[in-house]
C-alpha cells in the first residue's frame, strides 16, 4: 500500500478534487482512489502530484504511514 497526503494538500490549497484532477490530467475519480488508499499513482502521475503542490515526491507518497502531524509539531517545539 502507499500512503498519501494528498487530502490534506488539496483541503489545505482549497482545491477541489475537480482542480487537482484537472491539473495533474486525470479523472476526478482517480484523485479520490488515490486520497481514499485505493489506486497507487503511476511515477507520472506522483510527479504532476509533486510537481502541482511544489513538493517532493517523498513528502506527498510514502511506503510507510506518515507521522501524525501534531506528533511532528511537539517534536519540533521540544516537547
Amino acid at each position: 500500500m502507499i500512503y498519501n497526503r494528498l487530502t490534506m494538500l488539496r483541503v489545505e490549497r482549497r482545491l477541489s478534487r475537480k482542480e487537482v484532477a484537472a491539473a495533474v490530467e486525470v479523472n476526478p475519480q482517480t484523485i479520490g482512489y488515490l486520497e481514499r488508499g485505493e489506486y497507487s499513482p503511476s511515477l507520472e502521475l506522483a510527479l504532476k502530484l509533486a510537481a502541482l503542490f511544489h513538493l517532493s515526491v517523498e513528502h506527498i507518497f510514502s511506503l510507510t504511514e506518515f507521522e501524525p502531524l501534531a506528533l511532528q509539531l511537539r517534536r519540533a517545539q521540544g516537547g
